[in-house]
Order: structure tokens, then sequence, then C-alpha cells
């Protein structure tokens, strides 16, 4: 055995392990100050990629889930409409509770919005608006009773069903759709920002709007700015007409 030639293959391999493998630095050597450098901006470069994927799951998949799920309840709401204009379900029951109509608003979404009862993120978090029950009470258009509609829905993230709120402008339609009426309100007025614990603009008569008289109006709220929940955007509208719902379902001249 050729001791020598022994002896420098093994330190070939030793120096071999010392290198750093390609594309890692070596930390051997380095400071202690370089080294902490070092850890922190591969922490640094984790922290942003959880962020990055907390970003996609807020603003990206949450809209997915969302979407779904207000889908499958708009197709239960059709269905029973249809069953009880039908014949063969006149005897059913609605349950109110899963959803008393929805919500047409061209100038914010292309989209029907499914509209059920209460503002909590539980409900708003399946893609829908809702009708406030606290702090203060909507009045149902359905009541005959004269009031404020008021109803909420998220602007990011859920379904974002109010992202675009800021499109709508004065004159601009809303209509809700029940199962018998079409109810048109046209925007009279806009409060782009205020706090989120001014609860006078969901009142029956809200006078921030420029109304002091009883009246049929809807108002539409969500967070802003966009991405926040510092603050309210609200939207104002009054009712204009209303108009019975015809074997065809025909939607009004506003949504054609």
């Amino acid at each position: 055995m050729n001791v020598a030639a022994t002896t420098d293959d093994t330190e070939h391999a030793e120096r071999v392990g010392d290198s750093p493998s390609p594309g890692r630095p070596a930390r051997r050597g380095m400071g202690p100050i370089a080294t902490v450098i070092s850890v922190f901006g591969e922490l640094l470069i984790t922290a942003g990629l959880v962020m990055g994927l907390f970003v996609v799951y807020s603003l990206w998949w949450t809209n997915v889930v969302a979407d779904r799920a207000a889908g499958e309840q708009a197709d239960k709401i059709r269905d029973i409409w249809a069953r009880q204009d039908g014949g063969s379900g006149r005897g059913a029951a609605f349950d109110a509770k899963n959803g008393i109509g929805f919500l047409h608003v061209p100038a914010m979404s292309g989209s029907e919005i499914l509209v059920e009862k209460g503002t909590t993120s539980k409900i708003l978090n399946d893609g829908v608006a809702g009708y406030y029950t606290d702090p203060v009470k909507a009045t149902l258009p359905t009541s005959g009773r004269k009031g404020n509609f008021s109803l909420a829905a998220h602007r990011d993230g859920h379904g974002a069903k109010f992202h675009n709120i800021h499109k709508l402008a004065k004159g601009d339609p809303i209509v809700f759709e029940t199962k018998d009426k079409w109810f048109v309100y046209k925007v009279y007025a806009i409060l782009p920002e205020t706090s989120k614990y001014n609860v006078q603009v969901l009142a029956d008569i809200p006078k921030e709007s420029g109304r002091t008289k009883a009246g049929n109006y809807i108002t539409l709220t969500t967070c802003t700015p966009i991405y926040t929940s510092r603050y309210r955007y609200v939207v104002w509208g009054e009712l204009e007409r209303v108009q019975k719902v015809d074997e065809n379902r025909t939607p009004p001249e506003e949504l054609r």
C-alpha cells in the first residue's frame, strides 16, 4: 500500500468536505455579527413567504370558498321559489334565515348578491350581504312600512360583494329582488368615510343623508379604505317604485 498516496487522498477528501456546497454560503469563519445578520436575513425571507401565503389566502381563497357557499345558498332559494310557484311546494314554509332575496347593483357588481339576516362575521363570511338586526334594526321592504333597509357586506375577502361600492354614483339603481316583487331604488347620497361607530347612518330617517322625513330608504355599508376596516363607506338610496314579478321573472329595465 502506498501510504503517501493514501495520506494525500485523505487530505484531499478533508479539503473537499471543508468546502461549502454549491449555492450555499459558508458560515465557517464568519464573525458573530455576520452570523446574526445572515440568520436574521433568512428569517425575514421565511416571514415574507408566510405573509405572502396569508395574503393569497385572505384575498383570493376566501373569495373562492365564500362564492361557492353563497352560490349553493342562492340555488336553494331559487329552487324554493320555483317549487312554490309550481304548486308542488306551496305547503313548504320559506325559511328566512336562508336568505330573503337578492340585491342587484349594476354599477358595483355584475352578479346578484344573496341577502340574509344579520351582519355578524359568521354570516357575511359566506359571501352574502346581511341586513342589520343590531344595533339598529333594518326595516324590510316587504314589511310594507316606511324605514331604512340597511345592509352590510365585506369589501375584501370572503366574497368581497361590496368591493366596488366606490363606483356607485347618484342616480344609479339598486334593485332588491324578492319572490314576488322587484324593489327599485335610486342612489341619492354617498358618505365616503365615517366612523364605524356611527349608527345614525342606519336610522329609519338617515338625516346625515339629507333626508328629514320618513320614507322607504336603502343603505349599503362596508369597510373603507380598501383592505382595512378603520372606517365605513355609506351609500343611500330611496325607493322609486315596486314592480311585480311576472311569470318569466323579467327584470326591471334598470337591470337589462
